[in-house]
C-alpha cells in the first residue's frame, strides 16, 4: 500500500503544508501538479510514466479539437492500451493458445519483450478517466483547455492508484474552489477521514489477512462455523480494506480543499443487489452503467438485450479488477444475479409467492442480498474450482 511507505509518508508532510503556505491558488495549483509528477515517477518509474505520458497528450488535443473523430480515435488507443499492458497474455492465452500453444508463446514473448516488467501504475484509473472525458467532450461537453488543469485531472495524486475514477466536470471545479483559500472544516474533515481509513486498512483488513492466511490453508477440515467465520473474515476485509484506501485518498483531497466523490456507502446494508451496487465501489459501477451499459442499449430494447447488455457490463467490470478468469466469472455472477432480481416478479406462481414472502419478511431481502454477494467473494479471491469447494464446505459438502 503506497500510502503507508515511509517515502509517502515524508512526501505528505512536505506537500501539505508548503501547498497551503504559498499565496496564490495559481501558485498552488503548479506546485500540486509539480508533486503529482514527482509522486508519479517515484512510484511508476520511467518505464510505467512514458505509456501515460502519451496518453495524456493524445487525450488533452484530442479533447481539445472537439472533433468526434479524434476523440473516438483517442478512446481506442486508450483502450487499445489498457488492453496491451494489463491483459495481453490474458487475451492470448484466451484467444490465440487454444488454436496454437507455439504461436502464443512468440506472442507472448514479443509483448514481454516491449512492455515493463508491470502494467503502467494505475493504468486502469487512467484509462477510464480519459475515456468518460473524450466521450463527454464527443457529446458536446466544454473540454479541458488548461494544460495545468488536465495535467491535475490526469494524476492527482490521492486517487491515481486506487480511486475514487473521477468525473471531470466535478474535479476541475472543485479544484479551482478548493485551491483559492484554506478552510480548517477541510483540515479537520481530511485528517478524520484518513485516520478512519489507516484504521480500516492497517488494524482491521490487515490483521484479517492474516488471520484468513492462517485458516485458509486447513478450510477442509475446519468444522462449519470456521467456514462460515472465514467467509464473514473475506467480506469484512475486502469492505475495509479498499474502502480504507478511499478513505484516505478522500482525505488527502480533502486537506487540498478538493472533494472527491464518495466511494463506498455502508455496502453490506443493501437489501438487493441493485442497492448494493448503488453502494459499492460507486465510482466503478456508475461509470459501467453509463459508459457501457448505456451505450449498449441499457433496457431500451427489451428484457433479453437488457440481460445480455448487463451481463456483458459486468464481465467487464469483473474483468477490470484483473486478467483472470475467476474476476469475469464474478463479474457475470453477479450480471445473473442482477437480471434475477429485476425480473423475478414477472416470473409465473413463484414471482408472487416470492413477492409475498419478501414483504412479510423484508430482512429476508437482506440475507438472501448478503449472502450472494459474500459467495461471490470467493470467485472473486480464488480460482473458480476452489471457490466452488469452498462454498460447498459451507454446507458440509
Amino acid at each position: 500500500m503506497i500510502f503507508t511507505t515511509y517515502w509517502f509518508i515524508l512526501f505528505a508532510l512536505i506537500t501539505l503544508p508548503v501547498y497551503w503556505l504559498l499565496p496564490r491558488p495559481g501558485w498552488r495549483l503548479g506546485f500540486l501538479a509539480a508533486a503529482c509528477v514527482v509522486f508519479h515517477g517515484y512510484f511508476a518509474g520511467p518505464a510505467g510514466v512514458a505509456p501515460i505520458i502519451v496518453l495524456m497528450v493524445l487525450t488533452y488535443f484530442a479533447g481539445r479539437s472537439r472533433k468526434p473523430g479524434w476523440c473516438t480515435a483517442a478512446m481506442a488507443a486508450c483502450v487499445m492500451a489498457l488492453c496491451f499492458y494489463k491483459y495481453i497474455n490474458f487475451l492470448i492465452g484466451a484467444a490465440v493458445e487454444p488454436f496454437s500453444v507455439a504461436l502464443a508463446a512468440r506472442l507472448a514473448a514479443g509483448a514481454k519483450g516491449i512492455m515493463p516488467g508491470a502494467p503502467p501504475l494505475g493504468l486502469s484509473f487512467f484509462a477510464f478517466e480519459f475515456v468518460h472525458y473524450l466521450y463527454e467532450v464527443r457529446k458536446g461537453g466544454e473540454p479541458i483547455r488548461s494544460p495545468l488543469k488536465f495535467l491535475l485531472f490526469s494524476i492527482f495524486f490521492p486517487s491515481l492508484v486506487a480511486g475514487p475514477i473521477k468525473r471531470y466536470q466535478q474535479f476541475i471545479p472543485a479544484l479551482e474552489e478548493g485551491s483559492r483559500s484554506f478552510d480548517w472544516r477541510n483540515l479537520a474533515d481530511g485528517l478524520r477521514r484518513i485516520g478512519l481509513g489507516f484504521a480500516k486498512k492497517v488494524i482491521i483488513a490487515d490483521n484479517l489477512t492474516y488471520w484468513i492466511e492462517q485458516i485458509q490453508p486447513d478450510y477442509g477440515t475446519e468444522n462449519l462455523w470456521t467456514r462460515w467465520l472465514l467467509l464473514a473474515a473475506i467480506a469484512l476485509r475486502i469492505l475495509m480494506d479498499f474502502s480504507g484506501y478511499s478513505d484516505i485518498a478522500i482525505g488527502f483531497a480533502r486537506v487540498l480543499g478538493v472533494k472527491l466523490p464518495e466511494n463506498f456507502n455502508w455496502p453490506y446494508a443493501a437489501r438487493s443487489l441493485q442497492d448494493f451496487w448503488q453502494r459499492w465501489h460507486i465510482s466503478l459501477s456508475s461509470w459501467i452503467r453509463d459508459y457501457i451499459y448505456i451505450p449498449l442499449g441499457g433496457s431500451r430494447h427489451g428484457p433479453m438485450r437488457r440481460v445480455l447488455n448487463g451481463l456483458l457490463a459486468f464481465a467487464l467490470c469483473g474483468l477490470w479488477h484483473g486478467p483472470a478468469w475467476n474476476f469475469v466469472v464474478w463479474g457475470l455472477y453477479h450480471g445473473v444475479g442482477l437480471a434475477v432480481c429485476a425480473s423475478y416478479r414477472d416470473i409465473p406462481v413463484v414471482g408472487p409467492l416470492v413477492t409475498r414472502l419478501f414483504a412479510k419478511e423484508p430482512a429476508s431481502t437482506w440475507v438472501l442480498t448478503q449472502l450472494y454477494v459474500w459467495l461471490g467473494w470467493l470467485v472473486f479471491f480464488y480460482p473458480v474450482a476452489d471457490a466452488l469447494r469452498m462454498a460447498g464446505g459451507l454446507i458440509g459438502l
